[in-house]
């Protein structure tokens, strides 16, 4: 079996450190080298070692070729300090899967890899994370750390949340970031996953939480997770049917073609307000398509990090 079709064929929960790595190699491989020079887990060049630094990084192959100590000079030695957000309430499980695995996400799955992907990158970087998730209460929240104990916390706690059962009806978006901001004292890049699903009269609160994140000089990044297909385009087959909210119970019963038109054109119109609001707060607003690769989340990072550096 290939690597590509082992790929697929994993379960997500059972495999997420592997399957973050593969989707940031795969990332890398696509792309020019150069973006992923300043990992410190690559080194630019070597210089020669003085008497009394630290021995950690001397270059022991080249030792034995040439007969010399040399240590291997990092391009960056950064204490980049990020903190991932992800949104855990009942209208993150749509669409419902049984099975996640990389090619069969919905929303809180596709949340999840993303998260662990880069992570193994701020890993490779030694570079420090946090984990805060929320539901109807703020359901976990992790200090920013660098080490490999916590790292694997970390992948527990999300593989934990993959297999959530009965996920949460209700939740208060906005009380949970004030909570969050509250504890996120020391400048840090923060990522926000969320598919930004809340009642229209919570939209201003939502904004001031927002803005509170970018208290301290932080940098906030809202990727907005949506099932482009299905709560973009609205494609659906024609038939009756009835269609839910997960987190309410309210329903509607109707033919997915009489309201199509005008559904699109009122996403499409929320959309462009989210996109918009975000810029008049410098908030990075980001779209993603769960059933799309993970290259917009990747690539994301690694411009936002260069500016926040």
């Amino acid at each position: 079996m290939n690597l590509q079709s082992e790929l697929h064929k994993a379960t997500l929960f059972h495999n997420l450190e592997l399957l973050a790595n593969q989707v940031v190699e795969g990332f890398i491989s696509g792309i020019h080298k150069s973006p992923f020079h300043g990992f410190s887990a690559e080194f630019a060049e070597h210089k020669i070692y003085n008497d009394g630094e630290s021995t950690k990084h001397i270059d022991w192959k080249l030792f034995a070729k040439t007969d010399k100590l040399y240590t291997k000079r990092y391009e960056e030695e950064t204490n980049l300090r990020c903190h991932m957000i992800l949104d855990n309430s009942a209208s993150m499980h749509y669409p419902e899967i049984k099975n996640l695995s990389v090619s069969n996400l919905n929303k809180i799955g596709f949340g999840v890899l993303a998260i662990a992907a880069i992570m193994n990158i701020l890993k490779k970087q030694r570079d420090a994370v946090g984990l805060s998730i929320y539901s109807d209460q703020y359901d976990f929240y992790s200090a920013e750390k660098s080490s490999e104990r916590h790292h694997q916390m970390l992948l527990a706690k999300l593989n934990a949340v993959s297999t959530t059962d009965n996920p949460a009806t209700d939740t208060k978006t906005y009380t949970y970031l004030h909570q969050i901001a509250e504890k996120i004292h020391r400048r840090s890049l923060i990522f926000l996953f969320t598919d930004m699903l809340q009642a229209s009269v919570e939209e201003e609160k939502l904004f001031e939480a927002l803005r509170h994140l970018k208290y301290n000089k932080h940098e906030v990044v809202l990727f907005h997770l949506m099932d482009k297909d299905k709560e973009y385009h609205f494609n659906f087959d024609n038939g009756p049917k009835r269609f839910k909210d997960v987190e309410t119970g309210a329903h509607l019963d109707l033919y997915a073609d009489t309201v199509k038109e005008a559904y699109e054109a009122g996403v499409t119109q929320y959309f462009e307000a989210l996109k918009m609001r975000c810029a008049q707060y410098k908030i990075k607003y980001v779209p993603v398509d769960v059933q799309a690769d993970f290259s917009r989340i990747l690539n994301t990072y690694m411009v936002e990090r260069q500016r926040f550096l």
